[in-house]
């Protein structure tokens, strides 16, 4: 059994999670939650946000966030990445920084026009 706390939404259910019983999830109060505590213990994910080199802009760094959820064991090495990231104003918030995340399909995009 794994106790958890849902971060769906900000009230915080503590989760139980019967790894024994195909992760049966109690505590949740929706639905949610209960699809959280399976994915958390089978494939946790994450939206990484973070920020890269700007040059041009209003700003020395832009903010930037992954497209969707990336695996939560990929997230240091896609941090990585975004330390060889340089972009050259104009940017719109949408745009693709960095394309396919270490083969994900997943994105690093723009979250601010600069």
């Amino acid at each position: 059994m794994t106790e958890l706390i849902c971060i769906v939404c900000p009230k915080g259910c503590h989760l139980k999670v019967d790894e024994q019983n195909g992760y049966a999830v109690t505590g949740n109060g929706c639905k949610r939650g209960e699809v959280y505590g399976k994915k958390e213990l089978t494939n946790p994910t994450r939206v990484v946000p973070s920020t890269v080199k700007i040059s041009g802009g209003s700003h020395r760094r832009l903010p930037v966030k992954t497209s969707e959820p990336i695996p939560k064991a990929m997230i240091f090495d896609a941090m990585k990445l975004l330390d060889t990231v340089e972009v050259t104003a104009p940017v719109k918030r949408g745009d693709v920084v960095y394309k396919d995340i270490l083969g994900t399909g997943i994105d690093f995009v723009a979250t601010r026009d600069m």
